[in-house]
């Protein structure tokens, strides 16, 4: 990759990373999943620029539901429970380790034996997050989370089926089957009194939130990262993702002060090592692995 190229993969990862403050700051006063809805219903409207992929609605459908609604309805609700950013930026990593179990279960893909390796290390480290947490690191937070990268582990055997379409149509187009469900969750989970609420306390925080979320986390995000999978192969350019949760722990840590417990630092950084296993193991092996991303 070029230096200009590589330039740009290290701000999508800044992006993707400071993401995790950012909806933790909007989240302040607003309830997670009426939060979430509202989201996704800013990017509806972006249909009419962005081409739809070329995939049946069946097919879109699961995307949408799987890696939208619930990948982040559980994570805002995590947020909201009190999981700090930087740690939630890593316990969802975990997707990679969902991911490889439910391609075996449903798929029949048998993991490599370097993925079992990765699997185990994951798993270690998700115990330890687990085991080892403070009070900073709530367990409802933590299992929310987990909800959370199971949905987008769900979502990603599902995106199989859309194979060849770009992420920014599938997030935009995906985007149709979102705020529905999301609504409809916060109007029985939250109830219409905390929507009305959250509404009223939807000032700039939460406005400017969105907005980072949706212009620059989904669309500039996807744009250029679209860009860099046209121009290399993605063994090339997927292991950057890697670097994701990283800045979104320093994010955290740099700006909202967040220090978790030593012993949930050291199984945050386990899990990742695990999620690198799994996704960098095959490539070493002469088989890429596509690898998905947060938006």
């Amino acid at each position: 990759m070029t230096p200009r190229h590589i330039a740009h993969a290290l701000l999508v990862v800044l992006i993707w990373g400071v993401n995790f403050v950012v909806i933790h700051e909007g989240l302040e006063g607003v309830p997670p999943l009426l939060f979430a809805a509202i989201r996704f219903s800013c990017i509806v409207p972006f249909i009419a620029v962005v081409p739809r992929p070329k995939v049946a609605w069946r097919d879109l459908a699961p995307v949408g539901l799987l890696m939208s609604a619930g990948q982040f309805g559980f994570l805002y609700s995590a947020m909201a429970a009190g999981l700090a950013s930087g740690m939630a930026s890593l316990i969802l990593q975990a997707q990679a380790l969902f991911t490889v179990v439910i391609a075996a279960a449903l798929l029949k893909e048998r993991p490599k034996a370097i993925q079992l390796v990765g699997m185990g290390v994951a798993l270690a480290g998700l115990v330890l997050v687990a085991s080892g947490r403070s009070g900073a690191t709530p367990l409802v937070g933590v299992m929310l989370c987990l909800a959370g990268a199971l949905s987008w582990g769900a979502g990603n055997v599902a995106a199989r089926r859309c194979a060849g379409a770009s992420g920014l149509g599938l997030t935009v187009w995906g985007s149709l089957f979102v705020p529905l469900p999301l609504f409809a969750l916060s109007f029985v989970i939250e109830g219409p009194d905390r929507m009305a609420e959250g509404l009223q306390h939807f000032g700039g925080a939460a406005v400017a939130s969105t907005a980072y979320t949706v212009v620059l986390a989904s669309l500039v995000g996807y744009t250029i990262w679209n860009g860099l999978m046209g121009h290399y192969p993605a063994s090339n350019v997927a292991p950057f993702t890697l670097l994701v949760p990283v800045v979104g722990f320093l994010a955290g840590w740099l700006f909202l002060g967040e220090v978790p417990a030593v012993s949930a630092f050291a199984g945050g950084a386990l899990l990742l090592a695990g999620v690198a296993i799994i996704v960098l193991g095959p490539r070493y092996l002469g088989r890429k692995t596509r690898v998905q991303i947060p938006v």
